[in-house]
């Protein structure tokens, strides 16, 4: 009798090309047309992108065939120009729109027709096999048990797999996205750095992440009936303007809308640089996401000469440092990319990147006569702003450094006042990040409670916003890069740190830092790993202990005075 052995599949090391093509990869579909022949204008792109968008993504194939005239909707209206050879489409395809809402002021205005060239569409017809809307697809989703967080694993066409987090906080939606497959990193700490390096995210493939986040927010988040006659009372003319537009703000401001996206899920967006600077212009383009500048934030463990080129190219984004050591010596422990880097380039290049819109003013203001760069750009260095310029500038837009608490010389007192003064006089917002075991060779462990707040005052006595990153999402593992680990490994682990905003709350709010352990009865307790009992009890976070104390104090102070002011009263 022979005894077959199980073998775990083959993990795919690269990526393959792409086939069918992202339709949302715009470089690569521009480039396709000049090949081809065909003539298209910037403008005439992002018509039909807009429409795209403003459709909900229906298949391709459809959405072509709307647009030349074939649909059975009628929903878009098509006129052939025997001389321009362009064909008018009215707006308001709603192929798909059911579950998916936009957020687009302008593109949203009646009565605008964007032409689009018949040469154009009729390619797109010809070669419909080679592109599709979404080459990808959700592979599972699951949502915690209080309704906060959703964790979406998405499958490409060639197999790989990468994560994305959708994040509700009240009135607002972060979704944190991936940029490539695996990471090549190498953080010590990090399981998803374990995968090392697949490949690349096409521009296209970032964007279907917000695709798919935006369908299953929108599903889970779905209003009644009456919503579509709440839109229409809110255009109505009888409304007075002021509270048309109070009412407007509010419906943007639903939960079914993604307001902050984060590129810090699996891998290192800088290092696909071209694709992620292509995705975050899609998503401030007021035709397509509309987000504002500052609800897109970057992500980088260090790659200096990018993180310039970004302060170059779109300095209107946030930028974040994942610093995690305050010297380089410490940091090259356990942050293997960092050898090249020192940390001073990193603070200097995030400070600059903070500073950038205020450094265009300034040189705005000067004479040309005072020379400048080979670029043509004036020398204006970060240390000319004094600190109600610098004040100024980092409430208008945010350079955060993520530090990952591990117990050992990275969490020390002196390693406290070692970031502090590295950090001292520019403003910068430190957010510290308490470590979660992960599946790594190296044994670590997050300090204490108390010395964290010790760390957070140390740094914050320096004059940076220090806060401590919110822990959100346990019961669904819902940390970027452990679900693909577990996966390839076939065994369970604990969560990767590297999840961005899904820990936090937003800068500005005091920091909650609950530490919660799941009982027995947890229908997710098949996954936690064999190393954690299945019944355990809550533990109590020491500020909700301070908050029960104070909480008593004053209430027998409030009896004493009450009882005082009784005895007062007889007495007279």
């Amino acid at each position: 009798m022979t005894t077959v052995s199980k073998s775990k599949p083959k993990i795919k090391r690269f990526r393959d090309p792409l086939s069918p093509k992202p339709i949302l990869d715009r470089a690569a579909l521009a480039k396709a047309l000049r090949s081809n022949g065909v003539s298209l204008k910037d403008h005439q792109l992002d018509s039909f992108y807009q429409l795209l968008h403003r459709s909900g993504y229906p298949p391709l194939r459809e959405f072509v065939a709307e647009l030349r005239g074939g649909g059975d909707r009628g929903s878009v209206a098509s006129a052939c120009d025997n001389d321009g050879g362009s064909v008018s489409v009215a707006e308001g395809s709603g192929t798909g729109s059911s579950n998916f809402r936009t957020k687009n002021a302008i593109s949203s205005r009646p009565g605008r027709r964007p032409q689009l060239p018949k040469s154009f569409l009729s390619y797109l017809a010809d070669n419909i096999d080679d592109y599709a809307t979404l080459t990808s697809k959700v592979q599972m989703h699951r949502t915690s048990e209080d309704g906060t967080t959703t964790k979406i694993v998405v499958e490409l066409q060639d197999k790989h797999v990468v994560e994305s987090v959708l994040m509700r906080h009240e009135g607002r939606v972060t979704i944190c996205i991936s940029s490539q497959v695996g990471c090549a990193m190498g953080c010590t700490f990090c399981a998803t750095g374990t995968m090392g390096m697949r490949g690349n995210l096409s521009q296209g493939e970032i964007l279907e992440q917000l695709v798919h986040g935006s369908r299953i927010l929108a599903r889970s988040t779905s209003s009644d009936e009456g919503e579509a006659g709440d839109d229409e009372m809110i255009e109505s003319t009888s409304i007075p303007e002021e509270e048309r537009s109070k009412k407007r703000r509010g419906r943007n401001k639903r939960p079914d809308l993604i307001r902050n996206v984060v590129f810090m899920g699996m891998g290192e967006p800088l290092n696909n640089y071209s694709n992620v600077l292509a995705t975050c212009r899609a998503l401030i383009d007021r035709r397509l996401w509309n987000l504002s500048h500052n609800r897109v934030t970057v992500s980088t463990v260090g790659v200096p000469a990018r993180m310039r080129d970004l302060t170059r190219d779109l300095p209107e984004v946030n930028l974040a440092l994942s610093l995690h050591a305050p010297d380089q010596e410490t940091r090259e422990q356990i942050v293997p990319a960092a050898k090249g880097a020192p940390v001073e380039s990193l603070i200097e290049a995030l400070d600059e990147h903070m500073m950038a819109l205020a450094k265009r003013k300034l040189m705005g203001n000067r004479n040309p006569q005072q020379g400048g760069d080979r670029d043509g750009n004036f020398a204006v260095g970060t240390a000319e702003f004094n600190v109600e310029e610098r004040r100024s500038a980092s409430k208008k837009k945010r350079a955060m450094i993520e530090y990952v608490m591990l117990e050992g010389d990275t969490s020390t007192i002196e390693a406290a006042h070692k970031l502090g003064k590295l950090c001292e006089g520019r403003h910068l917002v430190v957010n510290l990040i308490p470590y979660n075991k992960t599946d790594v060779k190296d044994k670590l462990a997050c300090p204490s409670e108390e010395r964290m707040q010790e760390f957070r005052r140390i740094v914050s006595s320096y004059g940076s916003f220090c806060s401590i990153r919110r822990t959100m999402g346990a019961d669904i593992a819902g940390a970027c890069g452990q679900l693909v680990v577990e996966q390839e490994k076939g065994q369970s682990s604990v969560g990767d740190i590297e999840d961005g905003p899904f820990r936090k709350d937003g800068v500005g709010k005091r920091p909650i830092t609950l530490s919660l352990k799941r009982d027995g009865k947890n229908k997710h307790d098949d996954q936690r790993s064999d190393k954690h009992p299945k019944s355990e009890a809550m533990e109590v976070d020491p500020w909700v202990r301070r908050l029960t104390v104070a909480t008593a104090i004053v209430a027998s102070c409030f009896v004493v005075s009450g009882t005082l002011l009784l005895l007062q009263k007889r007495k007279r």
